[in-house]
């Protein structure tokens, strides 16, 4: 039998080092299905229950192992599920490439069935899209949206027509000028930074007194050199949520995180340096970075586009991270002045005082943080932590300390709802004999609950470990801090998640009792197979930044004289919570 253009699709896939597909089939799409079949021992095939959750899968084993991450959906309404996900890639900078069916390629346009255009649709999320007009256009095409999202680390995409899939290569005549059949190793080689860009950032940094870093997930592969940089500078390192596994969260010079979701000791650390060293991030939330009329900054990254994109910069450094460090580090004068770096360590360890105070506070309704703590002191030291967006996240983020060897995942830009459980699936398949640990909330996981019989039906042991307050938790208090408004909306209706896992076919419990909770995770991290702990907390337990804002708290004030439910649980809260204390209103 002749080889068909879905063949030669996943042919060049397979030659790229392609491992694993994420997707669910559809009449658009079987002939790229057909292909994975009958390809089974070279390629695997991971069946989602929702089209979303295989971009997610897809941009999570991206960024687990760095590898380019493949998915696929069928025509219409498929392919145009794929969309949150992949925003989540090219947000996050995720190598990735979508694959989606079209309708025959004499009916495109026509109004046919599920007839929606995905080569115009993913042009805003995809550096690269096409469609594939014939099965001697497949192999060049498909390998130059691989090498687009492997070089600009973002998402590429390819549509190809249901009768196109099937089309024999030897019914489709070269044309006189396919003559070059493209190579498919592939390496992208960034450039060396400049000597003067070295020479001038190190001039600022030797003159800084107080030198403060920022590290991001560009500064992942740079571990040691990011080491020997904040010896020589004395300096405090944040970290923005995605660097939160550059270094371990106990490293001397670590404060913690950054922002919205961060540790307290990082903003004291920023608001009394004098220079500012900023390493493969573009942490978002620009009140949350020093005043910059006091702070002379240095970034580095490996995108020219990025460079002062959040933060006025004095001396940029284009180039990868690793290689930018180790330049920087022959430069730069060890200080000898360490009293900077001490300060910081000292506000650290007061916060992790607060921290811990809050979240043993004993009885019901269970303080939120109490999961996060008592999981934090079980986790074992390889896991493989992935973490929802909402309320979750900015426990996960102050709570859960980075070992040497864990590794942390998030939607970080994009921030989307109902990542967590597909991250941890993925992590599971790219990482086969680790430990992987989902960090959900009730909001999250409702929109992808489907996913937890992917994790039972391919035996991936995932331990989902839901914080179930029964409210959208960060958006209730978005509301009140950010507008002054009253909560509205936020309020779910509840579910018995344990349930649901055991109907799933997976470990289900559950309790509300904080006496409970460390003898349930180990439960749960015991069991041989897939398991889920539903945690019933406190929803009046506040989410305030480690940065006091006067607005915020005016705007909190304001809501409760809006007539905001359960005001006087919220007041006591707030006066109960250690580490809120220099936040009450």
């Amino acid at each position: 039998m002749a080889d068909t253009a879905s063949d030669v699709l996943v042919e060049t896939l397979i030659e790229l080092g392609v491992k694993v597909v994420f997707g669910l089939p559809g009449d658009g799409i079987n002939g790229v299905v057909e292909a994975l079949r009958t390809r089974q021992d070279q390629v695997r095939f991971v069946q989602v229950r929702h089209e979303a959750a295989a971009a997610f899968m897809a941009c999570a084993y991206a960024k687990w192992t760095g590898k380019l991450g493949v998915c696929f959906a069928t025509t219409g309404p498929g392919g145009t599920n794929l969309l949150t996900g992949l925003y989540d890639a090219k947000f996050d900078r995720a190598p990735v490439l979508a694959i989606t069916g079209l309708p025959y390629h004499d009916l495109i346009q026509t109004y046919t069935q599920q007839d929606i255009d995905h080569t115009k649709v993913f042009q805003d999320v995809a550096a690269y899209t096409t469609a594939l007009y014939g099965a001697q256009h497949v192999r060049p095409a498909t390998m130059l949206a691989c090498r687009t999202a492997l070089a600009e680390r973002g998402v590429a995409h390819l549509a190809i027509p249901a009768d196109v899939q099937e089309q024999e290569v030897d019914r489709d005549p070269a044309s006189p000028r396919h003559k070059a059949d493209p190579l498919t190793q592939f390496q992208s080689n960034p450039q060396p930074p400049e000597a003067q860009a070295i020479a001038d950032a190190a001039d600022v940094l030797n003159a800084g007194k107080k030198v403060a870093i920022l590290a991001g997930q560009g500064a992942l592969h740079a571990r040691r050199e990011l080491e020997q940089t904040a010896e020589l500078l004395a300096a405090p390192i944040a970290k923005a949520l995605l660097g939160k596994a550059v270094l371990p969260d106990a490293h001397p010079h670590v404060t913690g995180g950054v922002g919205y979701l961060g540790a307290r000791p990082s903003q004291q650390a920023f608001a009394d340096c004098d220079t500012l060293l900023i390493v493969g991030s573009s942490f978002p939330y620009i009140e949350y970075y020093p005043k910059p009329d006091q702070v002379r900054a240095v970034q580095i990254d490996l995108d020219p586009r990025r460079i002062g994109l959040r933060y006025p910069v004095e001396a940029p450094v284009v180039g990868d991270a690793a290689a930018s460090l180790r330049a920087l580090n022959e430069k730069v004068t060890r200080k000898t002045d360490r009293s900077f770096l001490q300060r910081a360590q000292a506000w650290k360890q007061e916060w992790l005082q607060a921290l811990a105070e809050g979240a043993e506070r004993p009885g019901k309704p269970m303080k939120p943080q109490r999961v996060v703590h008592e999981l934090n002191r079980r986790l074992p030291a390889d896991a493989v932590i992935a973490v929802d967006s909402g309320h979750n996240t900015g426990l996960a983020a102050q709570y859960l300390m980075i070992r040497d060897r864990q590794a942390f995942g998030v939607s970080g830009t994009l921030a989307s709802m109902g990542c967590g459980l597909p991250y941890a699936n993925a992590a599971a398949i790219a990482f086969p004999r680790r430990p992987v640990v989902a960090v959900v909330g009730d909001g999250g996981l409702a929109m992808s609950l489907g996913e937890l019989a992917t994790a039972v039906h391919y035996k991936l042991p995932i331990k989902v470990f839901v914080i179930n307050n029964g409210v959208l938790g960060q958006i209730k208090w978005e509301q009140m801090l950010f507008l002054g408004n009253p909560e509205f909306g936020c309020a779910l209706a509840p579910i018995d998640f344990a349930k649901v896992a055991v109907g799933m076919g997976m470990l289900g419990l559950r309790t509300d009792d904080p006496a409970r909770v460390g003898l349930l995770i180990e439960q749960a991290l015991a069991h041989d197979g897939p398991a889920l702990v539903d945690l019933v907390v406190d929803a009046n337990e506040p989410m305030l930044p480690p940065k006091r804002r006067e607005q915020y708290m005016q705007h909190l004030q304001a809501a409760f004289k809006s007539g905001t439910a359960g005001q006087d649980e919220i007041e006591r809260r707030l006066r109960e919570e250690p580490a809120l204390t220099s936040l009450k209103p």
